[in-house]
């Protein structure tokens, strides 16, 4: 069996579907997902949009790192990650992650891991955009090196990372099967 590991960051939007159709398999009898949507308030804050930034060779090789982890932890089939790069207005996904799988377990177990794995260590910045007119800029959950952004109105990152979205269990890019990487045409 050819097991496949699909990373894309991308400014297109995200697709629940496609990104599942791409991990789907016959030997499967799950596929695991998490949805990242950008919410529309943080610690008592009117949220307007989130961007994203990030430098896209390093960010998919950091997520092709999250890929080989996962196989050495669980048993999957397919994995795929995605993360979207530029504006992520309110109740869009800015990151789907799917993973199919003999059995759930794995795939649940699987998927909750890399996303915690991706906030911690994917280098992606995110600006936030609040009602009251201030911006902050940073990724204080990537444990990568990559320092936070300071704020454009002269204040200092804080305590939240790029994660800033509520998750829900239910296009180009790199694709490497265990045997060679090729570029993928966008979905």
């Amino acid at each position: 069996m050819e097991f496949k590991d699909i990373c894309v960051v991308t400014e297109e939007n995200l697709n629940l579907q496609s990104i599942c159709d791409v991990v789907a398999d016959p030997g499967a009898g799950a596929i695991s997902t998490f949805i990242g949507v950008t919410r529309n308030n943080f610690n008592g804050k009117e949220v307007l949009r989130l961007e994203y930034e990030a430098y896209k060779p390093m960010a998919e090789k950091e997520l092709l790192k999250i890929c080989k982890q996962v196989r050495e932890k669980w048993s999957v089939i397919h994995i795929a990650l995605y993360h979207k790069t530029g504006l992520v207005p309110i109740g869009e996904a800015s990151v789907i992650i799917a993973i199919s799988s003999e059995h759930r377990t794995e795939g649940l177990e699987a998927v909750h891991w890399a996303i915690d794995e991706l906030k911690a260590t994917v280098p992606v910045w995110k600006k936030e955009f609040y009602a009251d007119g201030s911006v902050w800029k940073g990724n204080a959950e990537c444990r990568h090196g990559h320092r936070a952004k300071d704020s454009e109105h002269g204040g200092h990152g804080h305590g939240h990372g790029h994660g800033h979205g509520h998750g829900h269990h239910h296009k180009h890019g790199q694709e490497h099967d265990h045997s060679h990487q090729e570029q993928e045409k966008g979905l």
